[in-house]
């Protein structure tokens, strides 16, 4: 047998060695655990940031939407109302208390439209002031409707009564003719007829006594009688007017002068007035008086209402030697 120096070998393993692996393991296991954890939780975190922000949006794209059908529903709404305000502009503002109490709406649906910061419910608030804005609109269209039919008939009515009015006044233009006509005609109608006219030469002596004569230098004063009378002419006093022209040509006046209908203006001698019961013949008597009269035609005119009613001539003849 053969003896060496060297120790025999063992084959029993450390006793530590299992032991440090398995806390190894473990470790490795808890941190892989932890990161898959933390992994986990990013991506649920992740996930959770993605669905709320993809809520948000689709939040912000319906209050959009919302807010771009109000917008829609607004602009109708104003479209109708300046049609409504146009036709009210020609009823003379009949409706502004109505178009103050819209403006008011206008101003407060334009404000919340106006917020980039409006709320679902301001959005809510102001579709309903819309809809009711658009209520008012129609109750304006509807009052509109009804007022144009009153000036319509208004209308109607005006242009009716012009009509009768035009109608009433050449009616009124045609009767005054006719009542013109007939108060001329009746105007006419009632200047007297002078008749039975006497023109008389007198010479007044010294004793008082009268005389008639044909010597022109003997008379003293022309006696002009007449009768008038007119069925037709109503009680009353009237003028009649002498025209006594001379030999001469000349008319025995003192300046006056009467305006005829047919002769123009003439000179005249005596205005003489008569009170004349009507139906009845009314006698009228009036003496021309001059200084001398001269031989001759004396020329007597008799006029009443402008017209001449009648007319005589006295011929005056120079005197012998002892007349």
């Amino acid at each position: 047998m053969t003896n060496t120096n060297y120790p025999k070998a063992t084959t029993t393993a450390p006793a530590s060695s299992p032991k440090k692996n398995n806390t190894k393991n473990i470790i490795i296991a808890v941190l892989a655990a932890g990161l898959i954890g933390s992994w986990g939780f990013l991506l649920w975190g992740k996930n959770k940031s993605d669905a709320k922000i993809e809520q948000q949006q689709s939040q912000i794209s319906s209050l959009d939407s919302a807010k771009t059908d109000i917008h829609r529903e607004f602009d109708n709404a104003l479209a109708r109302l300046d049609s409504v305000t146009g036709a009210n502009n020609n009823l003379e503002g009949k409706l502004t208390a109505s178009e103050k109490e819209i403006d008011a709406k206008k101003a407060e649906i334009r404000k919340i439209l106006n917020d980039k910061n409006a709320t679902q419910s301001q959005l809510n608030k102001a579709r309903k002031m819309i809809a009711e804005l658009n209520t008012k609109i129609t109750s304006m269209e509807e009052e509109i409707t009804r007022l144009n039919g009153e000036n319509q008939q208004l209308t109607a009515d005006n242009a009716t009564l012009t009509q009768e009015k035009t109608d009433l006044q050449t009616n009124l233009a045609s009767s005054k003719s006719v009542n013109d006509s007939l108060t001329k005609t009746v105007d006419v109608a009632s200047t007297f007829m002078a008749s039975n006219i006497q023109i008389t030469p007198i010479n007044e002596r010294k004793n008082g006594k009268e005389k008639t004569t044909t010597t022109a230098k003997r008379v003293d004063k022309l006696v002009v009688s007449f009768d008038v009378e007119n069925r037709i002419a109503q009680s009353g006093p009237t003028d009649m007017y002498l025209i006594v022209t001379s030999p001469d040509g000349n008319v025995i006046s003192n300046g006056n002068v009467l305006n005829t209908r047919i002769d123009g203006d003439k000179k005249f001698t005596a205005k003489i007035p008569v009170n004349y019961k009507q139906g009845t013949r009314k006698s009228v008597q009036f003496p021309i008086t001059q200084d001398s009269f001269t031989t001759g035609n004396y020329k007597i005119e008799i006029y009443q209402n402008g017209f001449k009613i009648g007319e005589g001539i006295k011929s005056l003849k120079k005197g012998g030697l002892f007349s």
